[in-house]
């Protein structure tokens, strides 16, 4: 079963979202000693499963404004359903064992394998290298058009993040470089590339090979177009609620999660 919905924020907080500690799904504020996740800059899709795997629970939320305007749709499965499905598995479950325990000889022998069947040698393993090493990544941050760093005033507090690191870093805006640790996969064939500020979002994948890796150390420029850096709808950020809507009934039924 579909259900429609939209979200809301009745008190908005004026803490400031940037200077919380990060955490994993968005920040920590001090101020309420609480875990503010960040939905600004997850799609519909994301969002709606977000909701529906945090039903009843708590939440601080950061959004954008715009996403206060949006109708979102998530998949809600009958728990009368589950049961019956349940019911019907364990029946189905029960008579294949019943059948099973009817036709099944009982076996008097061990049968053994044919000693010419047998090898000898050593054991060879095929796998994947999931190895996880720390590289540090050195470079500067550039601008395509003119190959040199954000200097402008507006790009003064752009901060860095790669595959997500748990130290964001303030890349230097005299001269673009930056130095971050960062945990990647030797296997791994690309590198997730973050840079926000307080008005500007920009996120990508670059080429990684471990190759390139030397005394535990990555030389890599980050070069981007100006216009790549989108600049953030205004923010909000609180209590979230949730407004659930019936295609039957005309009113929206107010739930806070």
């Amino acid at each position: 079963m579909k259900k429609k919905f939209t979200l809301e924020i009745i008190n908005p907080c004026s803490e400031n979202f940037d200077k919380m500690i990060p955490s994993t799904n968005g920040s920590f504020c001090n101020s309420c000693a609480k875990n503010v996740i960040d939905l600004s800059r997850k799609t519909n899709s994301e969002v709606a499963k977000f909701i529906s795997e945090n039903k009843d629970q708590n939440i601080c939320a950061r959004l954008k404004v715009t996403q206060l305007e949006e109708e979102f749709e998530c998949r809600e499965t009958s728990k009368l359903n589950n049961f019956k499905y349940a019911a019907v598995a364990a029946s189905i479950l029960l008579a294949s064992n019943a059948i099973g325990q009817e036709k099944t000889p009982v076996q008097t022998e061990i049968n053994s394998a044919d000693p010419n069947m047998l090898i000898m040698g050593k054991v060879a393993y095929n796998g994947t290298d999931s190895a996880e090493i720390l590289v540090v990544v050195k470079g500067k941050l550039l601008e395509t058009k003119t190959n040199k760093p954000f200097t402008d005033k507006k790009y003064s507090n752009l901060v860095l993040m790669i595959n997500g690191s748990q130290s964001p870093l303030k890349i230097d805006s005299k001269t673009g470089k930056f130095s971050i640790p960062v945990q990647v996969l030797k296997s791994s064939k690309t590198l997730v590339i973050t840079i926000t500020s307080d008005d500007y979002y920009f996120s990508k994948e670059i080429p990684f090979s471990i190759n390139s890796v030397k005394n535990n150390t990555l030389e890599q420029n980050i070069i981007i177009d100006e216009d790549e850096l989108s600049k953030l709808s205004t923010m909000i950020l609180g209590g979230l609620g949730v407004n659930y809507s019936h295609e039957k009934e005309l009113k929206k039924t107010k739930r806070n999660i």
